[in-house]
Parts: C-alpha cells; structure tokens; sequence
C-alpha cells in the first residue's frame, strides 16, 4: 500500500528539477510553433498561430519525457524491467487520438474549421500521458500553456497584421466567357489578389462557374463583403454567385 513517502517520490527535487526543464522545452517549442503558424496565418491558412503552437508543444512535452525513464512514475519503476515498453502504449494512443481529432475537421469548399479543435484534443491526451508516467507539474503546465493559447491567442492573431480570405463562386450568364487577367485585375482594383492555385472553372449548360479565393493584400486592404455583393449584382454576365470568409 502506497506510504506518504511513496507519493512524496512523485514531488522531490530530482522530479521538479526535470518537471521545470520539460516545461522550458515546451515554452521553446510553443514559441517556435507560434512562429510558424503566423506565416501561416497572415496568408489566411486555415492553420494558424493556436494550431501549430499546440502541436508543436505536445510534440516537444512526448519527445522529452521519453529522455527521463528513470523519474517516471515517481522514480518506483525502472522501465527497462518491466513486461511491458510505456513508449509503445504511448504511440497507440497519439495514433488513436490523431484519428479521433481528425472527426472534428470540417470542410466546405475553401473553408476549414476545427483543426485547433483536433490539435486541442491530441494536447489533451499528452496531458493525460504526463499524468500518467507522473510528471505532474509539467501536466499541469502543458495544460495551462494550452488554455492560454486557446484563450488569448486568437486576440494576439486579430492585433496581429494578417490578410483575411474570401471565398467566391460566380456562375456567369450562358455564352459568357470571362477572362482570367480581367478577373485578377479587378480583385486588384478591391485590395485583393486571387490566391494561387485555388481558381476551379466548371461547365453547366453552356454556363461557366469560376471558384477561388481572394486574399486580401494588407490587413486593412480589400472592399468589404456586401461591397463585392453589390458590385456583383449589377454585373451584366453574373447570374449568381456566393461570398464566404475563407480559411483555405
């Protein structure tokens, strides 16, 4: 039966000595992923700073608790003599959480959403995995790095300069045709350039429809959604057309 100075195991200062350097490891790695998630961002990637930041940070927490066998579980088990690996249950469950998230990504057209969602998920189960092998105080501080970025950082992204999407389907008047370079050179004209490799054309009844995203060139840049929508409902060879904001 576990004594006061078995669970006192799990705090000693050998196991908050390595609890605070997995914590600096993960603080390196979220800064890292936040980086690379503004490019993204600022492009009007579906992914962006909360994404790749809690990726890359649960990535970093799994990568370095596997270089301290010796302080798992309190220091009370040697890995090595058990019957059992723990880094191959671990893989199973990243597998089958990867798996899980990935039922929360939703895809219309251009747009995406729910990848922080599926990348929250798979943060939460390396909670669980740090539980687990006892690293507690890194646990708990993976899992309040995690809320504040969930919390804060999409406030950070809207400070921050970026380019919003729009996504456009417009479906021309039968025997129309419309010229690519007139088209780019009128989303010029509104502050938004046509997003390379996003234009779809389609054929109906002797009816085009063009689809792609338009990204705007600054933050502050590109008219604003009922703008195009009344510029486009008095053009001659519109028959319809659909506006969204675009995460692509």
């Amino acid at each position: 039966m576990p004594t006061i100075d078995f669970l006192i195991a799990y705090w000693s200062s050998g196991e908050l000595a390595t609890n605070g350097l997995i914590l600096l490891n993960m603080i390196g790695a979220l800064l890292l992923g936040l980086l690379v998630g503004y490019e993204r961002s600022y492009h009007g990637r579906a992914a962006g700073m909360r994404t790749y930041g809690l990726v890359c940070m649960a990535s970093a927490a799994l990568t370095v608790v596997t270089g301290y066998p010796q302080f798992w579980f309190g220091g009370h088990v040697i890995p090595s003599a058990m019957g059992t690996d723990p880094t191959r249950i671990i893989q199973g469950i990243v597998t089958g959480i990867g798996f899980l998230g990935a039922g929360v990504i939703m895809r219309e057209g251009f747009n995406i959403s729910g990848l922080t969602t599926a990348a929250s998920i798979w943060a939460s189960s390396v909670i669980g995995i740090m539980v687990g092998v006892g690293f507690y105080m890194s646990a708990m501080g993976l899992a309040i790095l995690c809320a504040m970025a969930m919390i804060f950082l999409s406030r950070v992204e809207a400070w921050l300069p970026s380019r919003h999407a729009v996504a456009i389907t417009m479906r021309f008047r039968p025997g129309y045709m419309p010229q690519e370079p007139a088209l780019r050179q009128m989303a010029l004209a509104r502050g938004y350039e046509i997003a390379s490799g996003t234009l779809m054309i389609g054929s109906e009844g002797g009816a085009q429809e063009w689809r792609f995203v338009a990204i705007a060139l600054s933050k502050r840049s590109g008219s604003t959604l009922p703008q195009v929508a009344a510029e486009l409902a008095v053009f001659d060879g519109i028959d319809s057309f659909q506006l969204t904001h675009a995460r692509n």
